[in-house]
């Protein structure tokens, strides 16, 4: 193309989707069309109307910047400091996990769950631990009327997120921050009718072996989780006995690597009765669920 053509948005989208591609983005096209979205302030779908339309100089030199950085390896979610989850928008910074659908999983779990619970949801106590950006907490809180959330992080700055989402999405007042190393600072007589979790589950074989742009820019925090991926989850099953009302229900995300040895532990500690693990859409386990067995 002559460079007397102008730079429309349709030719800034084909030229930078064969440039992030060759830069090894997964999804070059997407990444194009959301950062050039950014760079001209409007939703995707008008990149379609204005097909046509020549960029300006501000928005090409606002996109020209996010393209770099995406070509280095910042993920998109990061430089647009937003990703959608669960049909709601969410900020994120490199503070927090980038939301991925798997966690969805968790949510839909969650809300399963509470519909058949003894009791109203307005009298519902749940806890996100590992809160990370908030979203099992406020789509939780969204979903579940009256219900009080306590989400738990160990970070000063996830939970500085968190609380930004909560107040973003108008549940800020139901819910309480909380920082701790998983429920270690909860105090000893609070018990909860659900605990929900995204523990870190990756072994350090795993973390080794992630995608660049995860391995260098999303916290290893939320993702290493030991040698072989279960230290997180064996120190928060006994804690999770220990603040769940009777009958009351763990529901933890997990690799699927993982089913077998998280089942054997929530076994070996014999205070929870396991139901069917649920699978995610590529049909691999997922989600645990598990009851406090009733006190007698």
């Amino acid at each position: 193309m002559p460079e007397t053509d102008p730079w429309t948005i349709g030719r800034l989208l084909t030229w930078t989707t064969d440039y992030l591609q060759q830069s090894g983005a997964d999804s070059p096209r997407l990444d194009a069309e959301v950062l050039l979205a950014e760079a001209r302030g409007c939703q995707r779908i008008e990149l379609y109307t204005a097909f046509d339309a020549a960029a300006d100089e501000t928005t090409r030199t606002a996109f020209r910047e996010l393209v770099r950085r995406r070509a280095e390896g910042m993920p998109v979610a990061y430089l647009v400091g937003r990703r959608e989850f669960y049909s709601l928008s969410f900020r994120v910074t490199p503070d927090v996990l980038i939301p991925r659908p798997e966690t969805e999983h968790v949510v839909v779990g969650l809300l399963d769950l509470a519909k058949s619970y003894p009791v109203s949801t307005s009298q519902l106590h749940i806890a996100d631990v590992g809160t990370g950006s908030g979203i099992i907490a406020v789509c939780a809180a969204r979903h579940l009327a009256g219900c009080r959330v306590t989400a738990i992080d160990v970070s000063p700055a996830a939970l500085a997120v968190a609380e930004s989402n909560a107040r973003q999405h108008e549940v800020l007042e139901r819910i309480d921050l909380v920082q701790s190393d998983l429920l270690s600072a909860v105090g000893e007589d609070v018990r909860f009718d659900f605990i929900a979790s995204n523990p870190p589950y990756l072994s350090s074989e795993e973390i080794e072996a992630l995608a660049p742009d995860v391995k260098q820019h999303e916290p290893h925090l939320a993702l290493a989780a030991g040698s072989h991926g279960t230290q997180i989850i064996e120190r928060l099953i006994p804690q999770a006995a220990e603040h769940l009302k009777p009958g009351g229900w763990l529901i933890m995300e997990i690799s699927p690597m993982l089913q077998g040895t998280v089942e054997a532990m929530l076994t070996r500690d014999g205070r929870f009765q396991i139901a069917p693990t649920q699978k995610d859409l590529a049909g691999h386990a997922r989600v645990v669920n598990a009851q406090r067995v009733r006190e007698e």
